[in-house]
């Protein structure tokens, strides 16, 4: 571009072909400095360079528009573009002479500068030679401002004219296009539906065409096409909706139509009859139940090499309802068929191969098995699968279905997805579980069992009734380990709860030298043992004999002589038998096996006392064989895990083979039995006592005779309990409770006596004779053995179980006695009255027995 100084040797204003040039104006003047400046006019060549470019274009569409003049664009734009370049040359010309001016005048604003070395007339004269030389170059350059102005003008015309009426044809033209487009869209969809609906006119025309034919699986198959076409229309949302529906409905009525021939056709070929009576579970009823399939194809049924029922099926399929129809036929196949076989050892399945059909049914074979073997039961079952794959199921793999081919694997295993589960569950109650063996033992002879459950199902997976690898049933079989301890484990429990819920008064006597009836335990290690011993015996002669003089009884530490339940003596036979058990078996069963007795002693607790508890409350026999029961079972848990240690898993040889924890548990629980009843015993005795009127006013016949009464009540209470309680409790717990009854009745009659105020000689006697009856009659009530002699020995030893027997004895003497011989017998605080009675409770009695008199005062005052 140009710079805009003339005196600017470097500005290149002879490259007029770039973006902008710049011609100097006519009015431009020499400035004082030497220099000019001409102001300049902009042309964009890169419009006219884009006019040209779309000449051709404009002059087409005014052209088609009808409105091009007679002179032609493209000439005008022509002749245009040549007057352009010749200004170019011109100005590259004029630029030249520009360019020798601008160096004249640099010089002459450098000789300015020199002023003062030239003369002013000089200077003014060079100026004035070389301004006379600049001006035909102006005027030349302001003729050329003056073309380029009028071709810019030409310009802007030719571009508004082509603003104003091409676009305006171009718009109207648009406008038509879009208007054609959119008409063509709507006719293309039209056609698109009429096709289809034709197509949908054709499919139940020969829909109806092979249903009438019986031609099954083609009338499916044009139903189906039908059916797609009508998905189709509906996708199409501009389309009538009362059309719709028309259609929709009448797809509908055709394919209930045609399930309902399929159903006939169904039944015809499949046929059940059951027996008369509504028992399907009884063996007569299943003797009488058959299945019948029919081969036989009818005449008016379209020939295929496929059977009729593959066809049928082939149709439901087609029809989406095939998976229905298998559901309910698998449904009473399990009920009327399978589950029969799985259940009754009896019976066998009989395939009869007739002319036109198949039928299977049920032939009764006598056994003495109570619960099917499970290698017969699949056998029985196979052969069934076997009929029906052959004669239901097997459909040939080149039947063409819109290039789908369902062939015997997917009916198949359609059926065996809806009968596996319940026939594999139905095995498994029935059968498996029954094979399980109560004896670890007899686990190798289950792996017979094992191997005919792989060959069944592997012949179902070739049947193509499975798939995929291991099912639940085989599962099962497989893990027989875990399968005998849960049913081991299951049995020991419920086995234990008849125990627990069986009768408590069924006893039976222990000593103690009886044992649980176990087999001897195997010793760990016995050649340790046998070692250590020899080592003992080679030193035995070295060593002094250390033994105590008096040694303890062999059966310090056993259970003393006492009864308990048989139950609960079975109940301490099974967990040993079940340890025993454990000792034997792998770790997981082993592991099973001993919570399991564990839990047998936890049930115990909760069962026992609440299942008996009206009768443990009300019986005081079974109130002392309950308390027996539990110190039976505490006693035999305190060694029962110290026992076993050694013997049973590793995993249970780390300190938890204990028992020792439930104990105290046990105690307790026979405790609270007994004092609960011991305190009704208590109750009953004190509510017989109440009513001896306090023992008062004894000459009285009235009260003298409930009194009486009242104290005959009391011991035959003790004595019904003694008898009771003989040979139950043992000896030093009977001798206990005794004494305890026996002595809450004497401190009651103690207590109602020495409250007496007064007491005349007469009421003295016979309160004697009162307690007379207790002192004969009481040490009776101490029989804790069935043989009289034997028991002597307890009715002497009286006072050491009754505390109150002595003060008892006591205050029968102060009934009779003198004021001297209580005296006596206080003996300054010394003696057995002393012993017996308080001071003030003598005093009471002297006061209530004496009249006031000097004597008694005396007395009295002896009393201190």
């Amino acid at each position: 571009m140009l710079a805009g100084s003339c005196s600017a040797p470097s500005s290149p204003c002879g490259e007029l072909g770039l973006a902008r040039l710049r011609f100097p104006a006519a009015s431009a003047k020499p400035l004082a400095d030497g220099t000019c400046r001409a102001g300049f006019k902009r042309v964009t060549w890169s419009a006219l360079i884009s006019v040209v470019a779309m000449a051709s274009f404009v002059t087409e569409v005014l052209a088609h528009s009808g409105s091009l003049e007679k002179e032609d664009l493209g000439t005008r734009i022509s002749r245009l573009t040549r007057r352009l370049r010749r200004s170019r040359f011109v100005i590259k010309i004029g630029g030249c002479s520009l360019r020798r001016t601008g160096c004249t005048f640099l010089v002459s604003s450098i000789c300015a500068t020199l002023g003062h070395c030239l003369k002013l007339g000089e200077v003014c004269n060079m100026i004035s030679k070389k301004y006379s030389e600049f001006l035909p170059s102006m005027q030349s350059a302001q003729d050329l401002v003056t073309q380029v102005d009028k071709l810019s003008d030409d310009i802007d015309q030719l571009k508004s004219r082509i603003e104003s009426e091409v676009r305006r044809d171009l718009h109207v033209s648009t406008a038509e296009f879009t208007d054609l487009k959119q008409q063509l869209e709507r006719d293309s969809v039209v056609l698109s539906l009429l096709k289809q609906l034709q197509e949908f006119s054709t499919a139940i025309e020969e829909y109806n065409c092979a249903l009438t034919e019986k031609k099954y699986v083609t009338a499916a198959q044009r139903l189906e096409e039908a059916q797609k076409c009508l998905k189709l229309l509906k996708s199409r949302k501009c389309f009538d909706l009362k059309i719709l529906k028309c259609l929709s409905m009448e797809l509908t009525i055709q394919k209930q139509n045609i399930l309902y021939h399929l159903g006939e056709e169904w039944q015809r070929l499949i046929v059940w009859k059951f027996p008369p009576s509504k028992d399907t579970s009884s063996l007569e009823s299943c003797l009488q139940t058959e299945l019948h399939l029919c081969t036989e194809q009818s005449q008016k049924e379209e020939k295929t090499p496929i059977s009729p029922i593959s066809s049928i099926l082939l149709a439901f399929f087609i029809l989406g309802e095939l998976h229905m129809k298998l559901k309910s036929f698998g449904q009473m196949l399990l009920k009327y068929v399978l589950r029969p076989l799985a259940s009754c050892p009896s019976l066998s399945a009989v395939i009869e191969n007739q002319p036109n059909s198949v039928i299977v049914r049920f032939e009764s074979v006598m056994t003495n098995l109570e619960h099917p073997s499970p290698s017969e039961v699949f056998e029985k079952i196979r052969l069934v699968l076997e009929v029906l794959q052959k004669q239901l199921l097997d459909l040939p793999l080149d039947t063409d279905l819109e290039n789908e081919k369902p062939s015997a694997v997917v009916l198949a295993e359609i059926l065996g997805d809806v009968i596996w589960e319940d026939l594999s569950e139905c095995l498994i109650k029935n059968c498996l579980v029954y094979s399980i063996p109560t004896n670890s033992s007899k686990l190798q002879q289950y792996e017979e069992i094992i191997q005919s459950t792989e060959e069944f199902e592997k012949a179902l997976k070739e049947m193509r009734f499975l798939k995929g690898d291991t099912t639940d049933l085989l599962k099962y079989a497989r893990n027989i380990n875990s399968h005998f301890a849960n049913k081991k484990c299951q049995d020991v429990i419920v086995a234990a709860r008849n125990l627990m819920t069986s009768e408590i008064h069924n006893t039976v006597k222990i000593t103690p030298d009886c044992k649980i009836s176990v087999p001897d335990l195997p010793s760990p290690h016995e050649d340790g043992k046998l070692e250590v011993q020899r080592v003992s015996k080679s030193q035995c002669n070295e060593l002094v004999n250390l033994e105590p003089e008096n040694t303890l009884d062999q059966h310090s530490f056993s259970l003393p002589t006492c009864r308990i339940s048989e139950s609960v003596k079975k109940l301490m036979e099974l967990a040993y038998q079940t340890l025993l058990e454990a000792t034997t078996s792998s770790d997981q069963c082993a592991v099973q096996l001993f919570y399991s007795v564990r839990n047998i002693f936890h049930l115990f607790h909760d069962v026992v006392p609440t299942y008996h508890k009206e009768n443990l409350q009300k019986l005081p026999q079974l109130a002392a064989i309950h308390h027996n029961n539990c110190m039976y079972i505490a006693h035999h848990l305190l060694t029962l895990g110290h026992q076993f240690r050694l013997r049973l898993a590793p995993i249970l040889c780390d300190g938890t083979t204990t028992f020792v924890d439930l104990v105290p548990g046990f105690r307790r629980l026979g405790t609270d039995c007994f004092l609960a009843q011991m305190r009704a015993q208590k109750g009953e005795l004190l509510e017989r006592l109440s009513s001896a009127r306090n023992f008062s006013n004894m000459d009285d016949e009235e009260n003298y005779s409930s009194a009486s009464k009242a104290i005959r009540q009391v011991l035959h209470q003790l004595k019904r309990l003694g008898t009771v309680w003989q040979d139950v409790l043992p000896v030093n717990i009977y001798c206990k409770a005794m004494g305890t009854l026996l002595n809450t009745a004497i401190s009651e009659i103690i207590g109602r006596i020495t409250a007496l105020e007064d007491i005349s000689t007469e009421d003295g006697d016979r309160l004697y004779s009162l307690c007379k009856t207790v002192m004969d009659e009481g040490p009776q009530v101490f029989a804790p053995l069935s043989e009289e002699s034997r028991n002597k020995k307890y009715q002497e030893e009286v006072p050491v179980y009754v505390p109150k027997w002595m003060p008892f004895k006591e205050l029968m003497m102060m009934l009779q006695a003198s004021l001297q011989e209580i005296g006596d017998r206080w003996a300054d605080g010394k003696g057995p009255l002393a012993a017996a009675f308080s001071s003030s409770e003598v005093k009471a009695l002297i006061r209530a027995l004496f009249q006031n008199t000097e004597r008694r005062a005396a007395a009295l005052s002896k009393i201190k």
